[in-house]
């Protein structure tokens, strides 16, 4: 995966930073606010020392967590597509998001302020997300499996509903329930009127 702030990297320490990265994520889903980068660094198989040298405080790592599981989401999507149908994919993904909530919910005191001191973060975030839609609903509507009526813009509003009120460790039942609901919406045939309105372009698509 390419890294998230675009600089180079050696492959060694690539494979350490992914390894921190994929552990972090863990850690932070698992035990939230405690995870400790004492841990981190031995779920990753590295000494601490590789870990601050890599991310010398608590807050250049949850930055580089949160950039690294966007970017995770975002380049997934082919490798879904590849596998299932368009919808089954979307719904495949959407559960990924649930996940990637689970892990943002770990950091959200340190990841709140970096937002607050770095408004391009969630803009970034935001188009990263809504692009990895965009691919599943043209592939889906290239498949008559998704309905074309439905801008990538509102499905990513939707599923960012799901997750503030169904968010929590506990609910992930509910929540998987409330994505199935939206993917009905999203692969329900349009009705008569519907399809005058996209026809005559008083829709935006």
């Amino acid at each position: 995966m390419p890294d998230p702030s675009g600089r180079p990297v050696r492959a060694d320490a690539r494979a350490n930073e992914d390894k921190l990265l994929a552990a972090a994520a863990l850690a932070f889903t698992r035990d939230g606010a405690g995870a400790t980068l004492k841990q981190i660094a031995k779920d990753a198989g590295v000494g601490i020392a590789t870990l601050y040298r890599r991310f010398p405080t608590r807050e250049q790592l949850v930055d580089a967590t949160y950039r690294y599981e966007t970017a995770r989401l975002s380049v997934g999507t082919s490798d879904l597509l590849g596998e299932l149908p368009a919808d089954r994919a979307l719904r495949a993904w959407m559960s990924q998001v649930l996940d990637y909530i689970a892990t943002k919910h770990g950091m959200a005191d340190t990841l709140k302020t970096l937002l607050q001191d770095d408004e391009r973060l969630g803009s970034q975030t935001r188009e990263q997300l809504t692009g990895a839609i965009e691919e599943f609903r043209l592939a889906g509507i290239d498949q008559g499996a998704i309905r074309p009526d439905v801008p990538s813009a509102d499905i990513l509003m939707s599923l960012a509903g799901v997750t503030l009120v169904a968010g929590a460790a506990h609910q992930r039942a509910q929540a998987e329930r409330l994505l199935d609901l939206l993917m009905d919406g999203l692969t329900r045939p349009m009705d008569s009127a519907s399809l005058v309105r996209l026809r005559n372009g008083s829709e935006h698509v």
